[in-house]
């Protein structure tokens, strides 16, 4: 049994989380050494977001754990460093059995509720991961990841990334053969991080419904990483969710536009010595960083409410994979402050368990039965880069 007690007073206490970086936290402080920072007691001194007791004081009951490597890596060593993440969070999973449980389905996750631990899935973050292989796609589906995000903050040969220059317009027709073996697999499509015209080029080869793990509402805060409208009213068509994340850069005007001013001054300084240091020094004592709210984030999640309903919004965090979180939002144990802010805005009990829980596992269940009546029609895809036509076996 759980050794802090669990008490879910409201069903909507009870959060499915969209994507949480804590792996990657977990290789760049201590290689993955789980003896050298142990995440069964609180590590806020650490800086970290992300603990078993913090997870329970929020309230969460399932994770979608980043199985993230930047694109920095390619190639294989994109590849290895994947397996490593997928690795570690396993071994941890493993550690702590008490708490977490790995889910690879609905049914999955539903049991490791009943059973009071949290279910653990694992998602990849960028397509890079794959390195142009379907059969690495379907050897991390082995591996128990079940979404994987088609780019990160660059292209891939194969997709465009929201943060780079166009470059296939969208998906190459070996884009759209990663889409429908992932259908067939039932990996979910993530589409945060993709440009717009990506959006739309999955949405238009997908079976699934629309999934964004991490992704807020462009039309709040115009940052080229969150969902605008047109892609919204998608989202609703497809039964899909878009899981609003809290990454202040993302939620709040004046945030996203210090980020950018921020960049600006770094990208004069590029070996970041002293010259580097004073500077940003400087400017930081002229330039403070911009307040951003729990309110900010709720202004996201009504947003996409209004706009695809309140069946297709969740929750996305991307705690641990940024240094700065909103007022209010901190870390894992803060998802109650969200869940009474939306309270106090007029959110039925109802209406807050589907945002918190009901309809990423409902997105979830549904890709499991696309990609059963897709196996029913087809097998493995054997297409590659260089020949992405050629049909399935």
């Amino acid at each position: 049994m759980p050794a802090w007690p669990v008490t879910y007073p409201k069903v909507s206490e009870l959060i499915f989380d969209g994507h949480n970086d804590l792996a990657w936290q977990l290789r760049l402080r201590v290689r993955y050494d789980f003896d050298a920072l142990d995440i069964a007691t609180d590590q806020s001194a650490s800086g970290l977001h992300t603990d078993l007791p913090r997870l329970r004081a929020g309230g969460v009951g399932a994770q979608y754990w980043s199985v993230f490597v930047p694109c920095d890596l390619a190639g294989h060593d994109a590849v290895s460093a994947t397996l490593e993440q997928v690795d570690a969070v396993r071994r941890l999973v493993a550690r702590h059995p008490e708490h977490l449980a790995l889910a690879t389905t609905a049914d999955e996750v539903e049991r490791a509720r009943s059973e009071g631990r949290i279910a653990s899935l694992l998602g990849a973050e960028g397509g890079h991961s794959i390195n142009c292989s379907l059969g690495t796609l379907r050897m991390l589906y082995e591996l128990e990841v079940r979404y994987l995000t088609l780019t990160h903050t660059r292209n891939t040969p194969w997709a465009d990334s929201a943060t780079d220059e166009a470059s296939v317009g969208g998906l190459s027709p070996f884009g759209h053969e990663v889409v429908r073996e992932m259908n067939r697999l039932g990996m979910l499509v993530d589409l945060s991080h993709v440009a717009p015209a990506t959006m739309h080029a999955a949405l238009d080869t997908s079976l699934a419904p629309a999934f964004f793990s991490h992704s807020s509402a462009r039309a709040v805060c115009d940052h080229p990483r969150n969902v605008p409208d047109d892609v919204l009213t998608r989202v609703r068509d497809s039964d899909g969710v878009v899981m609003v994340t809290f990454v202040p850069w993302f939620v709040n005007t004046e945030c996203r536009d210090w980020m950018v001013a921020e960049q600006r001054l770094r990208d004069t300084y590029p070996d970041e010595g002293p010259d580097w240091e004073a500077a940003h020094a400087k400017w930081l004592r002229a330039n403070p960083w911009p307040a951003c709210t729990v309110a900010d984030v709720a202004d996201h999640v009504e947003h996409v409410r209004e706009v695809a309903g309140v069946d297709h919004v969740g929750l996305g965090g991307d705690f641990d994979g940024c240094e700065t979180m909103p007022d209010g939002l901190a870390d894992v144990s803060a998802y109650p402050a969200l869940l009474a802010e939306l309270a106090d805005r007029g959110w039925s009990e109802a209406e807050l368990a589907r945002l918190a829980w009901h309809n990423a596992l409902r997105v979830l269940r549904e890709t499991e039965s696309v990609a059963a009546a897709v196996r029913r029609e087809r097998g493995p895809s054997v297409a590659t880069i260089d020949e992405p036509d050629t049909a399935a076996d």
